[in-house]
């Protein structure tokens, strides 16, 4: 797991030389370099004195092509603490119960049990995952409270 963390940070660093021209002035051009933006070339350990690391590169890269497989989410652990803010959380909870009725069926609906286990395999606290989809309209609680129906994020019920 540590290697696609470092592997993230890695293509993180490579959008940021992209998106700055004095970062990218100064990899691609070799610029003149204030001591910020020394500091920040310094800490890519893609980038040595002769020029980018072709083989880290590359193996960068098929770690991000594996971050596109669905099998991805198992190299990462569930979600311990959501975020307190509702602005921050929300999105995040949204796209937990999208990607739950995307395994188990949009049309579905779903005893709490079943939801609750399928949100675990993503955050901690079930709970407050489930909470938001419903107060967000995302998730739709049968009349005796027993199942969840998936609507979605436009509002329409799929079922």
């Amino acid at each position: 797991m540590t290697e696609l963390h470092e592997s993230i940070g890695r293509a993180r660093q490579a959008v940021g030389v992209l998106a700055s021209p004095t970062l990218r002035a100064a990899v691609v051009g070799g610029a003149d370099l204030d001591d910020r933006t020394r500091a920040a070339i310094a800490a890519f350990d893609w980038l040595g004195d002769d020029g980018p690391d072709t083989p880290l590169l590359g193996r960068t890269a098929q770690d991000l092509r594996r971050l596109q497989e669905p099998s991805a989410l198992l190299a990462f652990d569930r979600i311990a603490r959501m975020p307190v803010k509702d602005d921050e959380r929300h999105p995040l909870s949204v796209r937990i119960v999208g990607l739950v009725f995307e395994r188990l069926g949009v049309a579905r609906t779903v005893p709490e049990a079943v939801l609750n286990a399928a949100i675990a395999m993503f955050a901690e606290d079930v709970a407050i995952v489930r909470r938001d989809a419903v107060d967000l309209g995302v998730l739709e609680r049968t009349d005796d409270g027993a199942a969840y129906r998936f609507v979605g994020a436009t509002g329409v019920r799929h079922n």
